[in-house]
């Protein structure tokens, strides 16, 4: 069974302690969907300007990923500059934003994605998001991503949009700013109340924070010794996360326990290369290894 996700396809230049990286393979779809895709058939919604280079959609397309809906515009790519530092590998500073085509983007999808069960709403503005949402006929599980940036300026378009999703992935600054909360929990229950029955707050290096009504749960993150890029691993984390719910078709506790591990497990293979350099030539086999020592180091 295959699921539908939206978000930005981006080429991004990345400075880290540990190099510098220019034009790799970006965006919250293009990072989910390389995670998701162990999981599940993933059909990837977004849009690219005419200089995006072909062996990036040639890369996708040799790993699984349905592009049929990536539309490619006249004009340029959405391109990121970022830099992480030393003391804060958690936070990026933005050097420069260009959105590109992505500015004028409205979702196009095909007959058969208008009828797909499981959607996922990758970060992107909301107003976008819904757009595409609207267009699916009647989904059974929507999954919705977000950051400060449409909290700051799209709060309206997204308090409207969480009434119409049933899972929320967000890291605890966000929640915090969402709600006026000074804590995680708090903030999870104010934001379940607003719409989506589980919401899943992501802590860094601190790890996870799952609310569901009736059970709440949390994990570390997996301990990974040198970090050399976090691009991308939030959106790495969904990708499992939801995959694993796509592939299951349960949302349940004991299924959500088991999706989260999987998103930690593969974040933690994310930030240990630049953009997708230790996520495309990943096998189950790799993840489930990794899953066996992260269960060992959470036992209790």
């Amino acid at each position: 069974m295959a699921f539908l996700a939206l978000g930005t396809v981006a080429l991004d230049n990345v400075k880290t302690p540990s190099g510098v990286k220019k034009n790799m393979l970006g965006g919250s779809a293009a990072h989910f969907a390389m995670s998701a895709r162990l999981f599940d058939d993933v059909h990837l919604a977004g849009i690219v300007g005419k200089d995006f280079p072909k062996m990036h959609i040639d890369f996708l397309k040799r790993k699984g990923i349905n592009i049929g809906s990536l539309t490619v515009a006249e004009g340029k790519t959405f391109r990121w500059t970022g830099e992480y530092k030393a003391e804060d590998l958690n936070s990026a500073i933005t050097h420069e934003t260009e959105l590109g085509v992505l500015a004028e983007y409205s979702p196009v999808i095909s007959d058969q994605q208008k009828k797909m069960a499981h959607v996922f709403l990758a970060n992107l503005a909301p107003v976008v998001q819904e757009k595409l949402l609207s267009l699916v006929t009647k989904p059974d599980f929507v999954g919705l991503d977000t950051m400060n940036l449409w909290i700051n300026t799209a709060l309206r378009d997204l308090k409207r949009l969480m009434k119409k999703v049933d899972l929320m992935v967000l890291n605890d600054g966000e929640a915090k700013m969402l709600t006026g909360e000074r804590n995680a929990v708090a903030a999870a229950r104010v934001i379940s109340a607003m719409g989506p029955r589980i919401v899943v707050i992501k802590k860094g290096e601190h790890g996870v924070y799952v609310y569901g009504g009736d059970f709440q749960f949390g994990y570390p993150a997996y301990p990974v010794v040198k970090v050399v890029d976090p691009t991308g691993a939030g959106d790495t984390f969904a990708g499992g996360l939801f995959g694993y719910i796509a592939k299951t078709r349960k949302a349940d506790e004991k299924t959500l326990r088991k999706a989260v591990v999987y998103g930690t497990v593969l974040a933690s293979f994310n930030v240990e290369g630049f953009g997708m350099g230790k996520t495309a030539p990943l096998s189950m086999k790799e993840v489930d290894k990794r899953l066996k020592e992260y269960q060992a180091f959470c036992a209790f």
